[in-house]
């Protein structure tokens, strides 16, 4: 017997939202794939409420940081980044989430997703040319910053436990590691 496999596009996925279908349900649209997202343990919810607030007062206006919020991307995709830091359009974000050109960069937050953020996310981000990708390993403590995307991959890696580094997008801002994630 043959398995039926249906992607679904971006207006599927909105007809679904929009009649009610998945009401109840924590999911995400990446690369055609209705995916399941996984509860939040204790470390996740701490860190990412923790950098949401660190984050805003950090870009004050010059940036709007949104906590686990859709963004739509081209490859049939809307995600929700555990941290998004777009740009501030205020009122145009009632039209449309935010789209690759209003992103600055992405984090997510990852103790048993590390492998769905390491291979889906990291290649679904990279593919639609997102400049800049952060995993908070929860496991290992350690920041992962993604950066130069060719194709569906990053090409550049590094690692932080501590110090500070500048997003791609504001050099001018030093952004402590220990803000983002703390050592256990």
């Amino acid at each position: 017997m043959a398995t039926i496999t249906t992607k679904w596009t971006l207006e599927d996925y909105h007809h679904m939202i929009s009649t009610g279908l998945l009401d109840d349900k924590s999911v995400e649209l990446i690369q055609g794939d209705v995916v399941e997202m996984a509860p939040e343990g204790k470390p996740h919810a701490y860190f990412s409420t923790k950098s949401d607030k660190y984050l805003t007062k950090l870009l004050g206006d010059r940036a709007l940081v949104l906590q686990a919020k859709p963004i739509t991307l081209p490859n049939q995709s809307e995600p929700q980044p555990d941290i998004s830091v777009v740009q501030p359009l205020d009122e145009e974000y009632l039209e449309h989430h935010p789209y690759v050109e209003n992103i600055f960069w992405l984090i997510e937050y990852s103790d048993t997703t590390l492998k769905k953020d390491l291979e889906l996310k990291s290649s679904t981000y990279a593919e639609v040319g997102i400049r800049e990708y952060w995993i908070a390993n929860l496991r290992e403590r350690v920041l992962m910053v993604f950066r130069d995307p060719e194709g569906d991959k990053y090409m550049s890696r590094e690692d932080y436990t501590s110090g500070s580094l500048s997003p791609l997008s504001f050099p001018d801002v030093q952004v402590e590691v220990s803000s983002i994630i703390k050592k256990k």
